[in-house]
């Protein structure tokens, strides 16, 4: 195992660190077809996808309150009624948002919540720093992760996204800590790595895919392979 130095806190990426998305084509053509009649390609439901989610990605921070989160899903689901094409156009489209979202499927990868439960016993205060909107807090709810974190700090609410230091300064509030007394892990390397260094934060690239690992990059594989 890797041996990390003590910190009082662990800061934490969500999505590729805590949590995965199921593929989410499958379950939106099988839900096109029994809630809507609708027949598309898998092509066309990926690429429909694909659009969507850049959309979201790109403006995620505008939805730090229930309107705005209300807003950014009517956008993102009429991009996606346009990618599948003339099928889906004529949709309602309040519908559509709710067989989207259903087809949105997240599960926390399995070593984390031994993980969160490992470093919560040995006194470590655990808080999420992830670009995502305010829908965060009940994704760590439904996944049953929300109970073993001390803190969420999300881009949405805070106003930018990562690799910008406010989130992290954030993430840091909630566990009470200072940047030297806290290590982040994130998969990004630009967004996580190198915004967590440039807030003062060491940082751990969680390199799940097995890529090669640039010089001076501490990373590690799972959760587990991580000791406080």
């Amino acid at each position: 195992m890797i041996a990390a130095m003590a910190p009082r806190a662990i800061l934490l990426d969500a999505l590729g660190t805590l949590v995965e998305l199921q593929p989410p084509a499958p379950t939106l053509l099988e839900l096109l077809r029994e809630r809507h009649g609708v027949e598309v390609s898998e092509h066309d439901a990926q690429r429909a996808l694909r659009a969507e989610m850049g959309h979201y990605r790109d403006n995620c921070v505008m939805a730090a309150d229930a309107a705005g989160l209300a807003a950014l899903r009517r956008r993102c689901v009429a991009i996606l009624a346009e990618e599948l094409g003339p099928a889906a156009q004529d949709l309602d489209q309040s519908d559509l948002l709710g067989t989207l979202l259903d087809s949105l499927r997240f599960r926390p990868f399995a070593e984390v919540p031994g993980a969160l439960e490992r470093w919560r016993a040995a006194g470590l205060r655990l808080v999420v720093a992830s670009n995502w909107d305010i829908s965060l807090h009940d994704v760590l709810e439904r996944t049953g992760l929300r109970d073993l974190l001390d803190g969420v700090a999300t881009s949405a609410e805070v106003g930018v996204s990562k690799p910008a230091a406010a989130v992290f300064e954030e993430a840091l509030s909630l566990a009470g800590v200072e940047p030297l007394e806290a290590l982040h892990v994130g998969d990004s390397m630009e967004a996580d790595v190198e915004g967590a260094r440039a807030a003062g934060i060491e940082a751990v690239w969680l390199n799940r895919a097995g890529e090669s690992v640039p010089d001076g990059v501490r990373a590690i594989a799972t959760l587990d392979q991580l000791r406080p």
